[in-house]
């Protein structure tokens, strides 16, 4: 059974029919111990379907070790964007990202096409002053909605700066992760394992906290 019917697909292409140049979706899944790999599986499918410059690759965890190593992936579901030369973007998505992610997930599909709305010079001279090794972490979950835009701004910061590598982690389905990183509410923005923000904070709010690293 299909996951979008009719009306949402034809809103869906509508959205789509932005992309601008080809986008390279790595998508990384294992048969067993991943109960959300099916769904996660069949959801990108779908989106790919929508636009023939959204090209999927597929790729198991196990017997594809070499290609997951290469991704830094060692949890599934996972997808990984390559722009239209299969540069890596350093943008992750860690689990299902439907519900309100789908948000997030269209947004991904766009800015790496090339589509992406402008920045203030002041902010984008900021980002490019980083120089070093940054990752970050925003746990979201399926309904809730403030979540897609700490995760949309997370992904714009690693488009931006090769030296930021930025996860969107679906918190119910990687719980000791969750746990790890005392995640009771979302979303929870992590960087560099030690400092949090909580909510959908502006990206002067991300850039405060990396400009003290």
């Amino acid at each position: 059974m299909a996951l979008f019917d009719d009306n949402i697909r034809t809103q869906l292409t509508h959205i789509l029919d932005g992309v601008k140049n080809e986008v390279n979706v790595v998508f990384f899944s294992q048969e067993i111990e991943c109960e959300s790999c099916s769904d996660a599986h069949q959801f990108v499918d779908e989106i790919c379907d929508l636009n023939p410059k959204l090209k999927m690759h597929r790729y198991n965890l196990v017997t594809d070790a070499e290609k997951a190593a290469e991704y830094n992936i060692d949890r599934v579901p996972a997808v990984v964007m390559l722009d239209q030369d299969n540069k890596d973007t350093n943008i992750r998505f860690f689990g299902v990202p439907g519900g309100y992610e789908i948000n997030s997930f269209l947004g991904a599909l766009l800015e790496v096409s090339g589509e992406r709305q402008d920045l203030p010079e002041e902010i984008l001279e900021r980002i490019r002053k980083i120089d070093k090794d940054i990752h970050i972490q925003v746990f979201v979950t399926m309904s809730c909605p403030h979540c897609p835009g700490a995760v949309i701004t997370a992904h714009r910061l690693a488009l931006e700066n090769s030296k930021i590598k930025a996860d969107m982690i679906e918190a119910n389905t990687f719980v000791p992760l969750s746990i790890k990183y005392n995640v009771s509410g979302v979303p929870k923005i992590v960087i560099n394992e030690v400092h949090e923000l909580l909510g959908d904070q502006p990206i002067t709010a991300f850039l405060d906290i990396i400009e003290k690293i």
